[in-house]
């Protein structure tokens, strides 16, 4: 190794698969990694031009492009890549930057299981919220009207039965409204209307989330923010995605009552342009710029929780019902997002990617609701 340049022998020790593309999209530098990603020599790959690595649907070559037009690093989610040259179809995640002042070199860097794995949360979070919505139209039918039976029955005895029996009357019917209130809670996941949805502004519902969460803390609890404040427009409900975020503030002031000092909470946005994501069942890929964090500082979320924390009737809390998470997973996909969980050095982060408003939302949003 000591003969190689550094420069080579730092690439060589990344495990992940690394391409350097000059102007001309041709490759001039590979890592180890790519050799074994490629099934070949460094020889074969420094003669090549991305054409001959890719398929030409490929969103690598635009990715490329698009890097050397705007000088913004690329994020890629769920990329199909292989060839017949080069082996079978395998899925990755890309990452495409400029490299150098002159902007003329572009790197390619291919995660080959991180967003692999993503996607496969997404995709069971969407899951879960499908089973919910069957489960709370199950209940709503075959349990509201029955519950309503029980209750009625309930009052009538109270009214004829000694002073020293009613107390069991009341009982059932505290039960009873307690398992209407669940259900009530469960019924929105069977809600399929399409969302009423208009241009809003993220942070004014995270304002009034932070009212409502700082008016629950008390003084216990430090509520932060830390806003790009040149966030574009979230095309979607304003209702809908405060309860959202009310949620995850929740759960983040769960998670701090029970942590040392400082016990904190940030609400976050940034603005991504390079985060898109490849629709499922679909080759269509979406821009979802806009990411929304709701930090907190407690003491994290157990590791083997995490594959499932969005899954309903999961929950740390002890008399929680575990359908807050799942609710936010339907609702962000529902408004075309995605969310995650992410473990911190110290606390939890909830991760939202939004898409942003464009003009013509409007006019598609109209004429779909004129179907």
């Amino acid at each position: 190794m000591a003969q190689l340049p550094l420069a080579q022998a730092v690439l060589d020790a990344l495990p992940n698969p690394l391409l350097i593309l000059d102007h001309e999209s041709n490759v001039v530098m590979v890592n180890s990694a790519a050799e074994d990603f490629f099934q070949s020599g460094s020889q074969v790959l420094l003669k090549a031009s991305l054409d001959d690595l890719m398929p030409a649907t490929s969103p690598v070559a635009q990715s490329v492009e698009h890097v050397r037009n705007d000088g913004s690093v690329v994020n890629e989610y769920g990329v199909g890549m292989g060839t017949p040259r080069f082996g079978g179809e395998r899925l990755v995640d890309l990452q495409t930057a400029p490299l150098g002042d002159d902007g003329q070199h572009i790197l390619i860097l291919l995660l080959r299981r991180s967003m692999a794995h993503k996607l496969g949360l997404q995709l069971s979070h969407q899951g879960a919220a499908r089973s919910v919505s069957g489960m709370a139209a199950m209940l709503a039918h075959e349990i509201k009207n029955p519950l309503a039976g029980i209750k009625g029955a309930a009052q009538l005895i109270e009214t004829v039965v000694a002073e020293s029996e009613r107390t069991l009357a009341r009982l059932i019917q505290d039960e009873t409204e307690r398992i209407r209130k669940l259900v009530d809670q469960m019924e929105v996941f069977s809600d399929e209307r399409p969302l009423e949805r208009s241009p809003i502004n993220i942070h004014v519902v995270l304002d009034k989330v932070k009212k409502l969460v700082a008016a629950e803390a008390g003084e216990s609890v430090t509520i932060k923010e830390n806003y790009d404040p040149s966030l574009p427009l979230v095309l979607g409900n304003a209702d809908q995605l405060q309860q959202v975020f009310l949620n995850l503030a929740r759960n983040a002031l769960h998670a701090v009552a029970r942590a040392p000092e400082p016990r904190e909470i940030t609400f976050a946005t940034a603005f991504r342009p390079g985060m898109r994501l490849q629709v499922s069942g679909s080759q269509e890929r979406v821009s979802l710029p806009l990411e929304v964090c709701v930090h907190d500082s407690g003491h994290g979320v157990p590791e083997d929780l995490l594959p499932h924390i969005f899954e309903p009737f999961v929950t740390t809390k002890p008399q929680g019902r575990g359908l807050g998470l799942a609710l936010v997973a339907k609702v962000v996909h529902d408004h075309g997002g995605t969310v995650e969980c992410q473990p911190r050095h110290q606390g939890t982060t909830f991760r939202c990617l939004l898409p942003m408003y464009r003009q013509n939302h409007a006019t598609a949003s109209k004429h779909k609701g004129t179907d």
